[in-house]
C-alpha cells in the first residue's frame, strides 16, 4: 500500500505547526516536537532539510527558530513530502529512467505512470493552511412543527 514516510509526516505535521504559529513568530524544533510527541532530533534534522529547500527559515538567537518562507495557501503538501522524501514514484518503472526487467512485455507501465500522475497532482492541490482537521459535523434533523406525528402499532 502506498504510505508516506514517518519523516514526511513529521514535515507535515511541523508546517501545519509552524502555519497555525504564523503570528506568534518562530517556533523552536524542540516546541513543535514537544506539541505533536515527535522525537526532537528526527524533527530538527527535517527543518533543516525543510529550511535547505527554502520552504522554511531558520532564525538563530534568544528568539530563533523555524518560519515559512511563503504563505501557507501557496506551500503544497507535495513540495514538503518531495523535499524530505524525494520524487515520489509508486512503483520503479515510473522513475526518471523508468526502465525494470519487465519492460520489454510489461502492459501496466502506462496505467501506473497515470495512477503516479494523479497522486501527485492532488498532493499538489493540498495547501498547508488547508490541513487541519475538520471538526465532524452531525445533522441533527429538528421535528416538524405543527405536523402530527405518524403512530406506528406494534403487534
Amino acid at each position: 500500500m502506498l504510505k508516506l514516510t514517518k519523516k514526511a509526516d513529521y514535515g507535515l505535521m511541523a508546517m501545519k505547526h509552524l502555519a497555525e504559529h504564523l503570528d506568534q513568530g518562530a517556533c523552536s524544533a524542540k516546541d513543535v516536537a514537544d506539541a505533536y510527541g515527535i522525537p526532537q532530533e528526527a524533527l530538527a534534522k527535517i527543518l533543516q532539510r525543510l529550511a535547505k529547500v527554502g520552504l522554511v527559515r531558520s532564525q538563530h538567537g534568544i528568539n530563533g527558530g523555524y518560519t515559512l518562507t511563503r504563505d501557507p495557501r501557496a506551500i503544497s503538501a507535495f513540495e514538503v513530502i518531495k523535499a524530505i522524501d524525494g520524487p515520489l514514484f509508486i512503483t520503479s518503472c515510473v522513475t526518471l529512467r523508468g526502465e525494470c526487467d519487465q519492460s520489454d512485455r510489461c502492459t501496466i507501465r502506462e496505467p501506473l505512470r497515470k495512477v503516479n500522475e494523479s497522486i501527485e497532482q492532488v498532493l499538489k492541490n493540498i495547501k498547508i493552511s488547508q490541513m487541519k482537521e475538520e471538526p465532524e459535523i452531525i445533522e441533527v434533523q429538528k421535528p416538524r412543527v405543527g405536523k402530527s406525528a405518524d403512530l406506528v402499532t406494534l403487534s
